[in-house]
Formats: C-alpha cells, structure tokens, sequence
C-alpha cells in the first residue's frame, strides 16, 4: 500500500485509512473487544491514518482509537467537532472549539491532536474568518497541529480552501457521488490541499452485498436517516435512494475483476484519481478492515472500466445527487 503525502500538513499517511463512525454508534452495537480487534487488524495491515470525531458514540470512538494510538504512536490521529451544539455559526465560538478540544484531546490521550476538522458545519460559517482565525489560535497555543474540515457539499469544499491554512477537507466522493472530481480535487491538488474521503462504499451500498430484502437495525442510520430526519440525508447511502443504488450495483458488477470483491473495486476507483490523499471506509470486523487494504494492491482501472461507472453514474445516480452536493 502506498504512503502518501497528507497535504501541507507534511504527514505521510496510507491511502487506506480507517473511518471509525462504525465504531462508535449509529451503525448498530459493535462490542468494544471487536472494535479493538478491529482496530488492531487494520493497523497491522498497514493502516496509518485513523478518522474519528467526538460525537461518534458520544467519545467512545475517540477512546478506542486514543488505546490504539498508545499502543501505536507512529500513526496519525484525525478527530473532528462542532455537532454537540446546535448547529449555527455563533456556536463555533473560541470557548466551545477549546472546550471540546480539552475532550477530545482527554479521549484520545493526546496534548496536542495531530488534524482536527470542523464537522459539516453550516454553510454560513466558510463566510466567517473569524471562526478561522480561533482554529489558528489553537494551534499556536499547541492544543492542535493542524486543522481542516468536513464538508457536505463541494462549494463548501471550494469556498473553505480559500483560507491558506486550511490543511484537509474531507468530502464525500465515491462511484455514486462523483461530482468532487470537477473542479475541487483539481483545485485541492493546485492548492496543496490534503483530500480525506468518506463515505466510499455509500453506506455499504457499493459493497454489492445487500438486496431489496436486507433490513437495518433501529439503531443504524440506514434505517433511521433514510430521509435525512437526524443529519443530512447524502451521508446515508451517499443520498442515493436504497432501490436507485441496488440497481446501478448491478450495473457496475460486470466489470469488478475476477478475484475482487465490489467493494474492493470501488475502493479502487477512488484511488484512481490522484488528489485524493486518504480514503477511510469503516469496518465492523478485523475481515472487513484486512479487505479494505487489499484494495490497494489492485492493478489500476483500464480507461474503458472507467468509461463504464462513469456512464452508470450518468444515467442512474447524477439526477437524485450530482445537483444536491
């Protein structure tokens, strides 16, 4: 797997990292020894850049993986914050940023976190340099090394670069939501902006395991987020609706490789495109994590493999997402 650059931040992390959300809640319960264990397989496959964020599990995630980072200190730590408050811009305050800081800095067992980002804050905030300039603060008095944020849509994306030191934007980008690739990943790549991407395999949807049947628990935000009714709906299944995704699925299939799996292959896909620095699926056990690495031991995709998800995008997903994000 390769080693690659994380932006202006300097660090060398594996294009394959790890989304810990899974870990920590609304995904369903995953028992803490499995979710070490997990942890565990991923590094040991060569995983060196591990995502969390405060509110997932309510700083459970944060705690698993701060056990992890002691037991493993070379790898690089990515937290996030700004959902434990409502969400508007007067909230992303100096007192808030350092009181959910002293937090996660307690979770994870670190003085000063490696990147921490702003969680899809509101869009008004990219129009506040104020909010900027409490992120440079905190890194002059030490408590973060670097900041970037997490965005829903790509102006968010674009208008955030505008602030020089603005590390890191991670965005949604997969075969089913592959607007980021116009002008952000162009404008990040000229710009020496860090691309961390989430959401991958669309909530599991590019996984290629699930049929109309398949049922979530009541706990997991494939069921309870369909519509968007507890945060923004293109953060589940990449707001593709359920039976839209199932059939472009079928769709892709004729083209994965012999001897990959359909999540491997879209994991490969987003490799693909060269300003993407990190990609960071979840995993619910040390199988899933191990086979989320292998993905970067495919050979490239061929120009015509290529042509073909980008026509099934075109056809099946871009009119319910292409406009939206």
């Amino acid at each position: 797997m390769r080693t690659l650059t994380l932006g202006r931040t300097g660090r060398q992390v594996s294009e394959v990292g790890f989304g810990a959300w899974q870990i920590g809640g609304d995904w369903g319960s995953v028992d803490e020894d499995a979710a070490m264990a997990t942890l565990h397989a991923a590094a040991d496959a060569g995983v060196t850049f591990f995502d969390t964020a405060d509110v997932y599990g309510d700083g459970r995630s944060e705690r698993l993986v701060g056990r992890l980072r002691r037991e493993r200190p070379e790898i690089t730590v990515a937290t996030k914050m700004g959902r434990r408050l409502d969400q508007v811009v007067a909230n992303y305050s100096p007192e808030n940023f350092r009181a959910w800081n002293d937090r996660s800095r307690e979770n994870l067992g670190m003085e000063t976190l490696d990147l921490v980002q702003l969680h899809c804050p509101p869009t008004d905030l990219y129009y506040a340099p104020e909010v900027f300039d409490g992120l440079e603060a905190m890194v002059a008095e030490g408590r973060i090394a670097a900041y970037g944020v997490s965005v829903e849509r790509v102006e968010e994306a674009l208008k955030a670069i505008e602030y020089p030191n603005v590390q890191t934007v991670q965005i949604i980008f997969n075969a089913f939501r592959q607007r980021p690739a116009g002008v952000f990943l162009r404008e990040a790549a000229a710009r020496g902006v860090g691309v961390i991407v989430r959401v991958p395999l669309a909530s599991g949807l590019l996984s290629g395991k699930y049929t109309a049947e398949t049922t979530f628990g009541a706990d997991d935000h494939r069921t309870f987020n369909r519509r968007g009714e507890s945060f923004d709906v293109g953060e589940t299944f990449a707001g593709v609706p359920y039976e839209v995704g199932l059939d472009a699925v079928e769709e892709l299939r004729p083209v994965v490789r012999e001897g990959a799996t359909m999540a491997q292959f879209a994991l490969r896909w987003i490799l693909m495109h060269d300003a993407v620095s990190t990609v960071i699926p979840g995993a619910r056990n040390a199988e899933q994590a191990q086979a989320n690495v292998a993905a970067a031991s495919l050979a490239p995709l061929d120009a015509s493999t290529m042509e073909h998800v980008a026509a099934v995008y075109e056809q099946r997903i871009a009119p319910y997402v292409h406009q939206r994000w």
